[in-house]
């Protein structure tokens, strides 16, 4: 019950930080295509994600094509990670190396999105 009541608090706090229709790629698609990442980083991790939040991971990155979307999808991010302290942020870090996937910027909150091209 925890766990979905954080997820909902997430898409509510990314609906208000990225509204909709202004990227193709939205906070709200990028939330519900890793939902299944939640239970990992909730519990401290693993040694790998498991392979429905790899393939959430996966398919976000591959939809932000444009700059704006990896601009959008870089603030998403880092607005999620947000949401978790400590260790936990740290996994949202790593969640794209530990799922074999390249992204163009770090998720961290010094991170300037408007640089991500």
């Amino acid at each position: 019950m925890a766990g979905l009541k954080l997820v909902c608090g997430l898409v509510l706090f990314m609906l208000v930080v990225e509204p909709m229709g202004t990227a193709a790629l939205s906070c709200v698609d990028m939330a519900s295509q890793t939902v299944a990442c939640m239970g990992y980083l909730q519990n401290g991790g693993g040694n790998r994600p498991p392979s429905s939040c790899c393939n959430g991971v996966r398919n976000v990155i591959r939809q932000a094509r444009t700059t704006r979307d990896r601009q959008t999808l870089c603030r998403c991010l880092q607005n999620a990670a947000r949401a978790f302290s400590g260790s936990s942020y740290r996994l949202v870090e790593s969640l794209p190396g530990k799922c074999r996937v390249r992204i163009t910027f770090r998720i961290n909150p010094s991170t300037d999105c408007n640089r991500v091209r």
